[in-house]
């Protein structure tokens, strides 16, 4: 049972999760907004903030992708981590909801990042991106660890989708859990160190879930080797 929440109280018949990620939509564009009407050479307030991130990102997918890839997917991998970084701190305010902490939210980043990597896998490499598939042995005489090999990556590949929806919506919810049961156990020490906790969690869990999507889709473009 999801606790009473402010948007919920206003839009009873929208799931907490959708009207929340709404207003985390809305926040991102309001401050997109914000940044490209006030833009200094000496950036300063939000636009200070935006540019670490973005910087921070940048660096993200180009060491892992290449300049080339990493330029390209950048849009995609920064959206993915102030969404999900937005969407996180929602649950520490009083009266809000973390999306994150729902399943249904998590999975809809999961399996589009999914979707995505094995197209551009099949786009950039044609019929050779099965050689991700295979193995480091390829010959006749490998044929039957090759075929091993083969059905333990697609294994390995269909469970990315949920690893990665489990593992955000797990860490949300438990985080979510631990912070009201202990705000009523322990009311005055939830604002100094539960709350901090909160703050790590949702960053460390934003950039787990980004740092793994740029590595599936370093792994989809790359050369197999």
């Amino acid at each position: 049972m999801e606790a009473p929440t402010i948007l919920h109280a206003v839009l009873p018949n929208i799931p907490p999760y959708v009207s929340y990620s709404w207003l985390a939509m809305g926040i991102l564009i309001g401050a997109a907004l914000v940044v490209r009407n006030k833009l200094s050479l000496v950036p300063s307030g939000l636009q200070n903030i935006m540019e670490v991130i973005a910087d921070f990102i940048l660096n993200l997918s180009r060491s892992n992708i290449g300049h080339h890839w990493g330029d390209k997917f950048y849009p995609l991998i920064g959206t993915i981590f102030v969404y999900i970084l937005t969407c996180n701190f929602m649950g520490l305010i009083p009266g809000f909801d973390a999306p994150t902490s729902n399943i249904n939210m998590t999975a809809s980043m999961a399996i589009p990042v999914f979707l995505i990597y094995q197209f551009y896998g099949i786009k950039v490499h044609g019929l050779k991106y099965l050689n991700h598939f295979l193995g480091p042995m390829r010959s006749i005489y490998a044929l039957p660890l090759m075929i091993m090999m083969f059905f333990i990556e697609i294994i390995g590949h269909l469970v990315r989708p949920i690893t990665l929806s489990v593992r955000l919506f797990g860490n949300m919810m438990a985080k979510h859990t631990l912070m009201i049961i202990l705000g009523i156990l322990t009311p005055a020490f939830v604002p100094i160190a539960i709350l901090g906790l909160g703050v790590l969690v949702s960053v460390v869990q934003a950039f787990v879930f980004t740092l793994l999507a740029t590595l599936y889709i370093a792994g989809a473009v790359e050369e197999a080797h």
